[in-house]
C-alpha cells in the first residue's frame, strides 16, 4: 500500500505522470518536487518525506488557493509578494520569468539541479540551485541572477528562495535575544498578516535574532515526533526572514539578505549570487530536525568539524585587562593541572604606542606590549610547551580605536558616512574598518599571517567583533554605489576568511562577536566554533544554549565553568551545576584558577577526565531534548546519544527549587529498545550513590518509564545548595 503522501507544503499539482518538466530533488530521506515545464514559471508540487518511484508517480492535489510559484518576481500580479523585484535599464519595473531549461550536475559534497529562467522580453537570467546532499537531510537553495542588458539594473528585493507551507495549526519556533541573552526560544503559531524577522547590525547577525527557523507543521512544536521544516539562511551578513499570510490556503516562507537601504546595481554581465537557504524536512520533531542540522553541519559546514574541541581556559574572566606573563604562566600550570589541553590569553596583550589597558585604545596595533609580555609571544609559548598545554590569543582584526597607530595611518579605512563624522562605539573610540576595501582585507588577512608566520605552534585563534556598523558610509565604494556596504562588507569578510584557511588550515578559530553575535552557518564554514555568550551564567545557559542547539551542534558551542557570584547576573550557583551545563556543550573554563578552593579544583579535574570519556559522545552524538526550559516544569533535560545506541549521555538540571515541589519523571528517546544500558553518574557530589548507579535497564524501560531522579544532591551539610544536576552515562552492554 502506498503510505500517506505528507503535505508540507502540500502536494501542489494535479495528479500527474513523471515527465521531462518534473524536477525531483532527493536526500536521504527527504524529496523536492517542481513542476518546471518549458515557457511557464516553475512551481512547488510537494517537500516532506522521501517518496518512491511509485508515489512520485502518484501526487494527489491538494484542494488549495494560492501561488505556487518557485520565485515569484514583482510586476505582474502586484498586490502579491515578490521573492526579486528590480528596476530595468529603461525604468520597467516589471520582471517575467519562465523556464527555457534544467541541467544536473555532480560537486564534490552532492548533487547541484539548476532550473535556468529567462524574462521574455529583456535579457534577464536567473538560475534556481538547489544543491541534496546524499548523506544527509540537506536541500540548499540558492539563485544566481543575471544582467544581460546593456546597461546597469537595480535589484531591489532579491530573497534566496521561497517555499509555500499549507495552512493549517503551523507553528513557527525561531531565536532572539541580546547581549548576554542570546537565543531565547519563542514559538508561536503563524497567523495571517506578516511575521518578519530582520538583522541590521552590518557585522554580526544573531544577537537580537537568528537567521534560522522551524515550521512545525502539525499543531505546536514536539521535541521527537511531529512534522517539522528546518530553515537556515547561511549568510553572516543583514538578513530578513518573511511569513506572508494573505487570503490563500498557503504561508509563504521568504528568506535572503535584508534589502534595506541596499539596493544593488547590477552592472551589464554582472551575477548576483544569493546566499544558500539550508532546508530540512523531519517526521521526528524538532530535534529530528535539529539532528539532520547537525550532521550536516559537522560534515558539510563547520570547519574541522570531525576533530574533538580541546578543553580550555581563557583568560577574560579570570584576569580581564590584567595581562602579564607571570600571570598567563600562572594559568597556563593550573589549566595543565586540572587536565585541561589549551590555554588562551584574551584582550589587552597588545599596544606600542598606545597600549591596551582599558577597552578604549590600541585596536588596530597587534603589536605585543613588552611592558606587559617581556617575554612577547615566544614566552608565552615557551610556558605553554613547559605546562604541556597549547596557546590561543584573541584578536579583533575588523576593528580599531580612534586612539591606535592604525587610525592615525589609514583614517580613510574605516566605515564613515560621507562628509560627517565617524559614529564612535565601545570606550567612545572603537570604529569598523571596512572590509569592502581590498586594502583592508589585506590588513585583516595580515594580522592572522603575521601571528601565524612569527609564531607557528599558535593552535587557537579567538576572533572578535565587538561593534556594529553604525554609520553608512564606504571611503572605498564611489557615491552611487553607497547602498552595496553591506552586502560588499561581507564578501570582503568570506574573501578575507578563505584565503586565512587555504593559508592556515589547521588552525581553530573562534567566532565571537560581543559574545554570540557570530552563531550562523554563513560564518562556520571557516570558524570551528562561537562564542555561545558573555554570559556564563550556568542558568541562563541552560536557556541559550537550548536554543542554540536547535541549529547547531554541541561540538561548535563554547560552553565554560565560571566563578560565582557571575560576573553578568551576580548569580550563585553550586560548582556541580556549573560543571554540569558546561559539559553539555564544548567544555572549557572562564575563571581564574587561583582563586578556586581545593575541592572545587579537584571537582574541576574529575569534571575534565570524565568530559573526555563523553566527548566523541557529546560532540558527535544525535541530540534529543526531553524537557524543555522553556515549558517551566521545573527543571530541563537533554541527551546525546551515538549513531551506534551503545552509549548516551544524559542531562538534568533544576531550574528552580521550592520545598513540596513535584517535578516530572523524564522519559529518555534515541535509545535501542531491545538493548540493556548500564548507568554511572558523572561529576558525582553526593555520599552516596544514586540507586540506580551500575544498575541495568532496557532501553524500551528508559525511554516509556525514565529514571527517578533525587531533587536535591546530598552532600554533606556545609555543602548542601538548591542547584541540582546529574548527568549520566549510559553504555550498552
Amino acid at each position: 500500500m502506498i503510505r500517506r503522501i505528507l503535505y508540507f507544503a502540500v502536494c501542489l499539482m494535479s495528479a500527474m505522470s513523471v515527465s521531462a518538466e518534473q524536477v525531483v530533488i532527493q536526500t536521504k530521506s527527504n524529496t523536492m518536487v517542481i513542476n518546471a515545464e518549458q515557457g511557464r514559471q516553475p512551481r512547488y508540487v510537494y517537500y516532506g518525506q522521501r517518496l518512491s518511484a511509485q508515489e512520485l508517480q502518484h501526487l494527489q492535489q491538494p484542494a488549495v488557493s494560492g501561488r505556487t510559484e518557485v520565485y515569484p518576481v514583482y510586476g505582474l500580479n502586484t498586490p502579491a509578494e515578490a521573492a526579486l523585484a528590480m528596476r530595468h535599464a529603461d525604468g520597467n519595473l516589471s520582471t517575467a520569468l519562465v523556464v527555457t531549461g534544467v541541467e544536473r550536475r555532480a560537486e564534490a559534497d552532492g548533487t547541484v539541479t539548476v532550473i535556468a529562467m529567462k524574462d521574455p522580453v529583456y535579457p534577464t537570467t536567473v538560475n534556481l540551485c538547489y544543491m541534496a546532499y546524499p548523506e544527509v537531510d540537506m536541500i540548499m537553495a540558492w539563485t544566481e541572477i543575471t544582467n544581460g542588458e546593456k546597461q546597469t539594473v537595480t535589484l531591489t528585493r532579491f530573497a534566496s528562495a521561497m517555499l509555500p507551507i499549507r495552512r493549517g495549526d503551523v507553528w513557527m519556533s525561531h531565536l532572539y535575544g541580546s547581549w548576554a541573552n542570546e537565543a531565547r526560544l519563542v514559538e508561536e503559531p503563524l497567523t495571517a498578516g506578516q511575521k518578519v524577522i530582520v538583522n541590521k547590525d552590518g557585522t554580526r547577525n544573531s544577537h537580537t535574532d537568528h537567521a534560522e527557523v522551524m515550521f512545525s507543521l502539525d499543531g505546536k512544536g514536539q521535541e521527537n515526533h511531529g512534522q517539522v521544516i528546518g530553515a537556515a539562511l547561511c549568510y553572516s551578513g543583514n538578513y530578513r526572514l518573511r511569513v506572508v499570510t494573505d487570503d490563500t490556503d498557503l504561508h509563504y516562507f521568504f528568506a535572503g539578505i535584508n534589502e534595506d537601504n541596499s539596493e544593488y546595481h547590477l552592472k551589464k554581465g554582472e551575477t548576483f549570487v544569493t546566499p544558500r537557504l539550508a532546508l530540512t524536512y523531519s517526521s521526528e520533531g524538532l530535534s529530528g530536525a535539529s539532528r539532520n542540522f547537525h550532521k550536516w553541519g559537522r560534515k558539510y559546514m563547520l570547519a574541522h568539524g570531525d576533530r574533538e574541541r580541546k578543553i580550555l581556559l581563557n583568560s577574560w574572566e579570570g584576569v580581564y585587562f590584567d595581562i602579564n606573563q607571570q600571570g598567563m604562566d600562572q594559568m597556563m600550570h593550573d589549566i595543565a593541572s586540572m587536565g585541561g589541553e589549551l590555554f588562551v590569553m584574551d584582550d589587552g596583550w597588545f599596544g606600542d604606542k598606545y597600549p591596551r589597558k582599558v577597552d578604549n585604545s590600541s585596536l588596530g596595533d597587534w603589536v605585543v606590549d613588552k611592558r606587559k609580555l617581556p617575554d612577547g609571544i615566544e614566552g608565552l609559548l615557551r610556558d605553554a610547551r613547559k605546562n604541556g598545554v597549547k596557546f590561543g590569543i584573541w584578536i579583533e582584526p575588523e576593528m580599531a580605536n580612534t586612539v591606535s597607530e592604525l587610525y592615525e595611518a589609514h583614517p580613510d579605512w574605516i566605515v564613515k558616512a560621507p562628509k560627517r563624522d565617524a559614529v564612535l562605539g565601545r570606550g567612545g573610540t572603537q570604529v569598523v574598518l571596512d572590509m569592502a576595501n581590498p586594502k583592508v582585507q589585506d590588513f585583516v588577512f595580515s594580522v592572522v599571517d603575521n601571528l601565524m608566520t612569527k609564531y607557528p605552534e599558535i593552535d587557537y585563534i579567538k576572533w572578535d567583533a565587538n561593534m556594529p556598523i553604525m554609520n553608512h558610509g564606504s571611503q572605498y565604494l564611489n557615491m552611487a554605489d553607497q547602498s552595496h556596504l553591506y552586502i560588499e562588507y561581507h564578501r570582503g569578510f568570506e574573501k578575507t576568511c578563505k584565503r586565512i584557511r587555504e593559508k592556515y588550515p589547521e588552525l581553530t578559530i573562534q567566532a565571537c562577536a560581543s559574545g554570540g553575535g557570530r552563531a550562523n552557518w554563513g560564518v562556520l564554514p571557516w570558524f570551528d566554533e562561537f562564542w555561545v555568550s558573555d554570559n556564563t551564567d550556568a542558568l541562563q545557559r541552560i536557556y541559550m544554549q537550548w536554543g542554540t542547539s536547535y541549529f547547531f551542534p554541541a561540538i561548535a558551542m563554547a560552553s565554560h565553568i565560571s566563578a560565582t557570584p557571575n560576573h553578568t547576573v551576580f548569580r550563585t550557583t553550586a560548582m556541580k551545576y556549573r560543571i554540569d551545563v558546561a559539559m553539555s556543550g564544548r567544555l572549557g573554563m572562564e575563571i581564574q584558577p587561583k582563586n578556586m578552593t581545593d575541592d572545587e579544583k579537584a571537582l574541576c579535574r574529575q569534571a575534565i577526565k570524565e568530559y573526555k570519556q563523553i566527548r566523541p559522545i557529546v560532540q558527535f552524538g544525535n541530540i534529543y531534548r526531553l524537557v524543555s526550559p522553556y515549558d517551566r516544569k521545573g527543571l530541563a533535560s537533554m541527551m546525546y546519544v551515538t549513531d551506534q545506541k551503545d552509549k548516551a549521555v544524559w542531562y538534568w538540571w533544576k531550574t528552580e527549587s521550592f520545598q513540596n515541589e513535584h517535578l516530572p519523571r523524564v522519559r529518555m528517546a534515541g535509545l535501542d529498545a531491545n538493548r540493556m544500558y548500564k548507568v554511572h553518574e558523572l561529576n558525582r557530589i553526593d555520599l552516596k550513590p544514586l540507586d540506580c548507579e551500575g544498575q541495568s535497564f532496557s532501553g524500551a524501560y528508559l525511554m516509556s518509564h525514565g529514571l527517578d531522579m533525587p531533587y536535591r544532591n546530598e552532600t554533606e551539610w556545609n555543602k548542601k545548595s538548591d542547584w541540582s544536576s546529574r548527568v549520566l552515562l549510559l553504555e550498552a552492554e
